[in-house]
């Protein structure tokens, strides 16, 4: 156990803001393994974070990191340590956020992540809608179908499709997105429309060979989740060119609503069995603990929340 009462006077006497600089940086190695990533992640120096680490140290008269050239690991001291003042530190950092944002308007960069179809189009006009309303305010929008790592990459705030994932992240539902079957009217007028998903044996169906289960179709059945195997001539990779396969005759496809509205709304693609359709896929934003009482994030969140267009997708 280390007591705080042998730190050393000239580490007491360090200012306060100082003081929870070096914690920071001790809690960033111990979280992203290295100096390195510790710096990248708190955007200084690795000689500034490397300097808080000896202070740190030297002020509390115990080792508290294993250090390889590649990766720092905390020593019993250490993980002891960390597990003190991390809440702390969190709590320290909040409150200060909040007492300066009561005088501030939302300011600075907002770093945000979406899906990369999503994004341009239901995620821009809020961006848009945000930066008219706080000119102080910068973005930077990352686009990724990945459930990237938001303290990794420096992060704000992501939009995820999907069920989440247990994690610490705090999370903000936003609706939930349907999946649909669809094709083109030249398609039904030669093949008919099915009325029940296990008819869809008797169409070309278009697969996405890159699923998890490729040519395996969700539908609600008599209440009930079930899955249709379904199959076709026409198979790949991307949507992008399912959605143009569809829309040429080829055959059904199976995606969020939400990507081919558009396709729908002029016609060339119309929807069949939206009465079996499967339950619709959650929507949210999602942050890290604490980063809410940040004004330009809670103001973001604001404004997802009233003004992205969800509805009937």
């Amino acid at each position: 156990m280390i007591d705080f009462a042998i730190v050393s006077p000239d580490f007491r006497e360090k200012g306060a803001m100082s003081r929870i600089d070096d914690f920071e940086a001790f809690i960033a190695i111990v979280e992203h393994g290295s100096l390195t990533a510790a710096a990248r992640r708190l955007n200084r120096s690795l000689q500034s974070v490397s300097r808080s680490l000896a202070t740190l140290e030297e002020s509390i008269g115990v080792e508290l990191l294993h250090r390889t050239t590649r990766r720092s690991t905390p020593s019993e001291a250490g993980a002891a340590f960390f597990q003190r003042i991390k809440p702390a530190v969190e709590e320290i950092n909040e409150a200060r956020l909040q007492a300066a944002n009561r005088r501030s308007e939302p300011s600075g960069i907002l770093r945000v992540s979406a899906p990369v179809l999503f994004g341009p189009d239901f995620l821009m006009p809020v961006i848009a809608d945000c930066m008219r309303t706080y000119p102080r305010v910068e973005v930077d929008l990352q686009l990724s179908d990945e459930f990237v790592d938001l303290d990794a990459e420096g992060l704000d705030l992501a939009v995820r499709i999907g069920n989440l994932p247990d994690s610490n992240l705090r999370a903000k539902r936003l609706g939930a997105l349907r999946r649909v079957v669809f094709g083109a009217p030249a398609y039904f007028q030669q093949r008919g429309r099915p009325a029940h998903p296990l008819e869809l044996r008797e169409h070309d169906c278009i697969v996405r060979t890159v699923d998890g289960r490729p040519g395996e179709w969700m539908f609600q059945i008599e209440g009930k989740p079930r899955s249709v195997k379904v199959a076709g001539t026409f198979r790949s990779n991307l949507m992008i060119s399912i959605y143009a396969a569809a829309v040429h005759g080829v055959g059904l496809g199976y995606s969020p609503l939400w990507q081919i509205k558009h396709l729908v709304d002029d016609g060339r693609l119309e929807l069949v069995l939206t009465e079996f359709e499967p339950v619709p896929v959650p929507i949210h934003a999602v942050w890290p603990e604490g980063r809410s009482s940040s004004a330009k994030v809670r103001a973001f969140l604001d404004l997802l929340a009233s003004r992205l267009e969800l509805k009937n997708l």
